[in-house]
């Protein structure tokens, strides 16, 4: 009897064994559908995009909408760059996506270390107040601040980005905070015993430390301002604009009609930094999202 209800244990084991197999495989198939068909999903925009900026200009005019071009129009890219002086607005993006990406990163950790590390009176009520801002859309201040810096007669020119380098950002600031609460206490205390001040230990050993925060706070600044349409069409000249400003309006034949084919091909140009940017530090920006989330 011993033996046939270890048979049957045994059977009934493998039956277990096969299902767990079995429902686990399929959850895995559900999950690898479920992603590529949101990524398919995500895709089609560029796909389209592509697909625009291939067509020669015949076939933008055609009805019924012709879904491949009659044949592709590589010159379309060429033009993208000809028609406007498109390398010397890049430049204008690169420079000040430059300028304030970095200058908002340092200031930003400066700020991240204060809050997780110095003590002070009224110190939570700040951050909380800080945080708050999150919540006001960034448009609401567009306006204000035009009217102060046209007053302090900063329109036209590239100072209003280094300003708001200079003021940190709100969400960076939290980032960093979150980062540095994670560094264990141990390692500021032997810091201090052994003299070193807290500007000293901001520097030589925080900040040495937060790379991938670092990585993060680069490409989300850098990318926020080289996608940015509205704050350089307001602040600056039609000569020394941005890329995304001049694709807007620049790509238009005799009659004023714009060349959609052109313009989607200069968009195409335009996203690719972006695109070499985030792959290129992909690994850094996951892990800084992730270690800056470990500690409330």
């Amino acid at each position: 009897m011993s033996s046939i209800a270890f048979s049957a244990n045994q059977v009934h084991g493998k039956k277990s064994s096969r299902l767990r197999i079995w429902r686990s495989r399929f959850s895995t198939a559900v999950v690898l559908f479920l992603l590529l068909f949101f990524s398919a999903v995500f895709l089609i925009p560029f796909l389209w995009l592509f697909i625009t900026a291939i067509k020669p200009i015949d076939d933008m005019s055609a009805f019924p909408v012709l879904l491949w071009p009659s044949h592709p129009a590589w010159d379309n890219f060429v033009l993208a760059t000809t028609l406007i002086n498109f390398w010397n607005f890049a430049g204008n993006s690169f420079l000040l996506a430059t300028i304030q990406s970095v200058l908002v990163t340092i200031t930003s950790a400066m700020v991240g270390f204060a809050f997780a590390r110095l003590q002070g009176v009224g110190k939570n009520l700040l951050f909380m107040i800080m945080l708050a801002t999150l919540m006001l859309p960034a448009i609401v201040a567009t306006i204000p601040t035009y009217v102060i810096f046209s007053r302090l007669g900063l329109i036209g020119n590239y100072w209003p980005w280094v300003i708001w380098g200079l003021a940190s950002s709100p969400f960076l600031n939290f980032l960093f905070r979150q980062f540095f609460s994670t560094i264990p206490v141990e390692l500021e205390e032997a810091a201090l015993m052994d003299g070193c001040s807290y500007w000293r230990i901001f520097w030589q050993i925080f900040l040495p430390l937060s790379g991938p925060v670092i990585a993060t706070s680069l490409i989300l600044s850098f990318s926020a301002v080289w996608g940015d349409w509205l704050t350089p069409e307001l602040f600056l000249s039609s000569d020394n604009t941005t890329l995304g400003v001049a694709l807007s309006t620049g790509y238009t034949d005799a009659h004023g009609i714009t060349l959609n084919n052109v313009l989607a091909a200069g968009c195409i140009l335009y996203i690719i930094p972006m695109l070499v940017l985030f792959f290129a530090a992909q690994r850094y920006f996951t892990r800084g999202i992730v270690m800056s989330g470990l500690r409330g």
